[in-house]
């Protein structure tokens, strides 16, 4: 069985779905330390032909508190947001086509950051039509004092896996041996970034999902989630 897993991130890229599509069942971290300058609550759109970034502001929270003790601010305006997503891809071939589905997950009422975020992957995999499964890591990782590869083996193992695929980005963090030693085929997912036509000539690429998504059909996203990647 292949096992993927990862953190929760906000209408993350292209590659993401990759990494989600290729695993029979895709993990995502609850019970791991929120990261303040990473893109969990926060990703990129094109606004005038450069990349922005959007974001969902939290409460105030101690640097020791996990994803899943994380909340939303309740002075989140989520209208503004959508009106940045308006004025950024009104004029998108699949605006009104994707539109709505990106209003659904702004508009999602719950507050806690995980729940929030699990609730906005699951909702982009099922339009993306991947039929991994989507489990929670506190419903497998017991032990919470594990970190690293560590608890990637100790999550694989629990659920009898014999294939981890990672992002590319944590080549340099697991040991292919270390792997193997409990049985594990280890490889890393390659997204190949396609362009595709944006406002201008200029491509600006790894923007969030919904960016690829106003811009090609369903059909054409679909098949790149499926197919555009490689494991090394």
């Amino acid at each position: 069985m292949k096992i993927a897993i990862m953190q929760p991130y906000f209408l993350p890229y292209i590659g993401y779905f990759q990494l989600m599509a290729s695993a029979d069942v895709f993990v995502i971290y609850d019970n791991i330390k929120y990261t303040k300058k990473g893109w969990i609550n926060r990703n990129r759109m094109l606004q005038n032909n450069k990349d922005t970034v959007f974001s969902l502001p939290l409460t105030k929270g101690a640097d020791s508190l996990n994803i899943a003790d994380r909340t939303i601010s309740p002075g989140f305006n989520k209208t503004k947001l959508l009106n940045q997503f308006k004025g950024a891809y009104s004029k998108a071939p699949f605006f009104s086509e994707i539109y709505p589905f990106v209003e659904d997950i702004v508009l999602h009422e719950e507050s806690n950051l995980f729940a929030y975020l699990h609730y906005s992957l699951c909702r982009t995999a099922a339009l993306l039509d991947i039929k991994t499964r989507i489990i929670i890591s506190s419903s497998v990782s017991k032990n919470e004092n594990l970190k690293g590869p560590e608890k990637v083996l100790s999550i694989c193992k629990a659920l009898s896996a014999d294939h981890y695929i990672n992002a590319i980005g944590g080549k340099a963090l697991y040991s292919e041996g270390d792997f193997a030693r409990e049985g594990i085929r280890l490889n890393f997912i390659q997204s190949h970034g396609e362009e595709y036509p944006q406002f201008s000539n200029t491509f600006v690429p790894w923007l969030s999902i919904a960016d690829v998504l106003m811009f090609n059909s369903l059909d054409t996203v679909r098949h790149s989630v499926k197919y555009n990647y490689s494991l090394v």
